[in-house]
Parts: C-alpha cells; sequence; structure tokens
C-alpha cells in the first residue's frame, strides 16, 4: 500500500507514521463531497469516487491504523507561515498512479482547533488547485513528476493555528490520497 505523501512542509503523516503508513492515506476523491459513486465534473471517463473520509477521520483518511492523526487533543508540530506568503508544498510517490488533480484546502477563520476535523472546518473550495488536462486518461501519461512541488499563495487568516489539507486525485481510479499539514499563522 505504497502509493504517495506531503513530504515538505512534514505532513502529520510524515512526523507520526512508518513511512509506508503515511503514503497510503487513501479515500474517496471530490473532497469535500461525503457520497461514493459521482463523475468526475471535468474529465468524465475518469473513475467515479469511492467513499470519502467521514468527518471527524479526515486526517486518517478513515484508515484505522491512522487515528491517531484525527485526534484534536494532541499538540501538532506547526509549520510557520504568514498570510499571503508562497509556500511549496512537495509530494514524494512510491507508486504511480495517474493523476487527474491535486486540492489545497484550509481551515475556515474562527476554525474549532479542539475539534475533530470536519468538512465544515474547512473552506467549501479549494484554494489552490493543479489540474492535469488529458483526456481520457488511458491516453495519456497525466504523470505528475516526482517529485512534485507546488508553489500555494496562502490565504488571509488570522494569527493561530490552521489545518492545510492537501488532496492528491487519481483517475484510473476512485481514490484521492490526503495529507493534512498544521501550520502557525504568525
Amino acid at each position: 500500500m505504497n502509493h504517495g505523501a506531503v513530504t515538505s512542509p512534514p505532513s502529520r503523516a510524515q512526523l507520526y507514521l512508518q513511512s509506508w503508513e503515511a503514503n497510503g492515506l487513501q479515500s474517496g476523491k471530490f473532497f469535500p463531497a461525503n457520497e461514493s459513486g459521482r463523475p468526475d465534473p471535468y474529465a468524465k471517463d475518469d473513475q467515479p469516487n469511492a467513499q470519502p473520509p467521514a468527518d471527524g477521520s479526515i486526517a486518517s483518511a478513515g484508515r484505522p491504523y491512522a487515528v491517531a492523526l484525527d485526534d484534536p487533543s494532541r499538540d501538532w508540530k506547526k509549520h510557520p507561515v504568514t498570510s499571503g506568503q508562497n509556500l511549496d508544498v512537495t509530494w514524494t510517490f512510491h507508486t504511480k498512479h495517474k493523476t487527474r488533480r491535486f486540492n489545497y484546502f484550509l481551515t475556515r477563520d474562527g476554525w474549532d482547533p479542539a475539534g475533530y476535523l470536519t468538512r465544515y472546518q474547512f473552506d467549501a473550495e479549494p484554494f489552490h488547485s493543479v489540474q492535469l488536462p488529458g483526456q481520457p486518461y488511458w491516453q495519456h501519461e497525466l504523470d505528475p513528476g516526482n517529485p512534485a512541488t507546488h508553489t500555494l499563495r496562502l490565504p488571509q487568516r488570522g494569527t493561530g493555528h490552521q489545518v492545510l489539507l492537501a488532496v492528491w486525485e487519481v483517475a484510473d481510479n476512485d481514490y484521492a490520497f490526503y495529507q493534512v499539514i498544521d501550520l502557525q499563522y504568525r
């Protein structure tokens, strides 16, 4: 079950799990959707999605071995950032998948860090997306590179703890890979 994970800045998975565990945090694609069987709105020939992770198990992608990543009472290591800065996020892959997109979500201003991560805690739309355009997927490489680094301009937020959710969606199956990065806005 080796697929890929965010390696920089370190995700919760990279910091607190073994490498093989961090690389396998997969669940259904199209977050913040919460039902399975949806077609890709951009690429109709891509595989429909499996069930996305339930609220409260977003950081673990619903994987039983990773439930500690969902614990809101832990003092997670936070990466220092400022509003509006560029942040490079690097994914490293251990299994090749035809990639459709990467979506990046941030917790809302006023979110509750003492609560479990839910869809409501995040902005409804990604603040940054990277989409590979080839269709149908079986006729295109859809290779994001390895590693793949994306430069994100962070949204404006007040000072304090925010959570960045990085989601890697693949075209040739029904899964996405979930990674959570804890940020300390200054």
